[in-house]
This record gives C-alpha cells, sequence and structure tokens, in this order.
C-alpha cells in the first residue's frame, strides 16, 4: 500500500520542514488535531502553536511514515519520530540527546485537505529515553 500524496506533503512539509505556510493548503479550516503530546487542538492557529512547541523541544525534528494503510477518505499510519531534545519536553530540561518513538496516526481526509488527524504516540518509550539521558548527562 502507498501513502497518500496528502499525508506524504503534510509531514515533509509542515513537521520535517517547519513550513507552517504550508497548513493553508494542506488542513481545512476547522482542522481538529489531537497529537500524543497535547490536547486535543482546534484550527490552524492552534495546531501551528504545537508545531512550534514540538520543534522547539526537538531539533532536526523528523516523523517518518513507516507504513500506511488507505481506505476511502482515511488514512492509517505507523509512525516514527525523532529528533535531538534540545527544550523543555513533558517537563523534562533538555539533555541534547537524540531521542525517537513509535506512534501511529489516524487521518479524516475532505477532499485535497486534511480534516481531522489523531495521533498516539509511544509516550512512556520516549519518557524512559529522557530520564536515561537526563542521569547520563554530566549537569545532572
Amino acid at each position: 500500500m502507498s501513502t497518500p500524496p496528502l499525508v506524504t506533503a503534510f509531514y515533509d512539509a509542515i513537521w520535517n520542514r517547519g513550513d507552517l505556510s504550508a497548513t493553508h493548503a494542506l488542513l481545512t479550516d476547522a482542522f481538529v488535531f489531537r497529537g500524543s503530546l497535547g490536547d486535543e487542538l482546534h484550527g490552524r492557529d492552534a495546531f501551528t502553536a504545537y508545531v512550534h512547541m514540538v520543534r522547539a523541544a526537538l531539533a532536526d525534528y523528523r516523523c517518518e511514515v513507516l507504513d500506511c494503510v488507505t481506505e476511502g477518505d482515511r488514512a492509517f499510519a505507523q509512525m516514527r519520530f525523532s529528533g535531538r531534545h534540545v527544550g523543555v519536553l513533558r517537563g523534562r530540561a533538555p539533555t541534547g540527546a537524540s531521542v525517537h518513538w513509535l506512534g501511529a496516526a489516524l487521518f479524516h481526509l475532505e477532499g485535497a485537505r486534511i480534516a481531522r488527524l489523531w495521533v498516539l504516540g509511544d509516550l512512556a518509550g520516549l519518557d524512559a529515553q529522557l530520564v536515561v539521558h537526563r542521569e547520563s548527562s554530566p549537569s545532572s
């Protein structure tokens, strides 16, 4: 199965390159987002603030689609998220360490735009990495 071009563009432009101007072309006006690191958000502005927060905490942030299944107006992707911990993340001070975690994303598409996105991530795995790196850093 192949990843829909809309899903690929969403991750490549917005998350991997940080091109927030792409939100207007890729997301509906009433976009609803439930990310694994935060609450449910409504609208592009709230989503853009979330992207800023994640990218500020994780330098070189990347989202990689490992697998994707589509049916009708839905796409479900197995994901790998990664970055270098340079800002406060999940209440933890920066460690400078590279971290990664797996997740799943369920997209609801409306025509040529994404209307809703619900993401579930392995936060226990991410937290374990942040704790290990914090305990092993020279400043702790």
